[in-house]
């Protein structure tokens, strides 16, 4: 059977790549710390493939057509999309896909009761999986990847326990359908707190920031959930910061495992608060 090798939680706010250079010292600091750790941790995983779980801001379907999920065929993805370069401001990349373990993973999801989007296509990607790639080098190696693009903005959207169900159906699918031998890596892409083009646009709730790192590091998946619910997300940043609805996914699929933070910046400027976490899938889940 395949098996889980490396799972990890980070933010994507595009900021901490257009903005790095003018940011304070403290949080250059952490956004190297936290996205130099992450790139380590995954290339010594040596992993042959990287799901990365990460949120549609309404680029790839219409508003009155919504998907939860679209999982991403291609036998390659690129990125950022012409449109969203300049917002970023980061480099162009590029990542080989891997439609054979999309097709798995969308059969064995839809069976498991999970109703997918598949799309053949290229996908268009902005911050989603352009912050991710750029700040861990990730198309400096040769990991393949399968983006899993989630509904988290257009209600209604799956909340904290059908995202966690999600992952749980995920693992199955790893070790019931994949290939014996395949080393698979996850990654929670989106959040912290934010509210996007809203009234609190600068404004960043490290109060929520601190408490997530915190529970989402410790092996107790009932307090996380029932500390960070939806109501609290939207209380922390409207249209934002339910993207950590990602991260749900990837603790679905490990299990209560004990994860390790990188420090934590709440800089205006970013408009959005960073830190991310690295679980340890060394030893057997809680």
């Amino acid at each position: 059977m395949a098996e889980i090798v490396f799972a990890a939680g980070i933010p994507h706010a595009p900021a901490v790549v257009g903005l790095f250079d003018k940011a304070p010292d403290e949080a250059r600091a952490v956004v190297a710390a936290t996205f130099g750790a992450v790139g380590r941790a995954l290339r010594a995983a040596r992993p042959d493939v990287v799901l990365v779980f990460a949120n549609d801001h309404l680029t790839n379907s219409r508003i009155t057509a919504y998907p939860d999920f679209i999982i991403g065929h291609a036998a390659a993805h690129a990125g950022p999309h012409e449109w969203f370069k300049e917002w970023i401001g980061c480099r162009d990349w590029a990542l080989p896909g891997d439609p054979e373990v999309a097709r798995t993973l969308f059969k064995g999801l839809t069976k498991r009761g999970f109703r997918m989007n598949a799309e053949a296509g290229p996908l268009k990607f902005d911050d989603n999986l352009s912050v991710p790639t750029v700040m861990t080098e990730l198309d400096s190696t040769t990991i393949r990847v399968v983006p899993i693009l989630q509904n988290c903005t257009v209600p209604p959207f799956p909340d904290g326990a059908r995202c966690y169900a999600l992952g749980q159906a995920v693992a199955r699918c790893i070790a019931e359908d994949m290939p014996a031998g395949l080393r698979v890596a996850l990654i929670g892409s989106g959040g912290l707190s934010h509210e996007p083009g809203g009234a609190r646009y600068y404004k960043i709730d490290e109060e929520f920031d601190q408490l997530f790192l915190k529970l989402a590091s410790e092996p107790d998946h009932a307090a996380f959930m029932r500390e960070i619910t939806i109501p609290r997300m939207e209380q922390a940043g409207l249209g934002g910061t339910a993207e950590v609805l990602s991260w749900f996914i990837v603790m679905g699929a490990i299990g209560q495992r004990r994860g390790e933070s990188f420090g934590y910046t709440g800089w205006p400027s970013f408009r959005c608060g960073i830190g991310g976490v690295v679980w340890d899938m060394a030893k057997e889940a809680a």
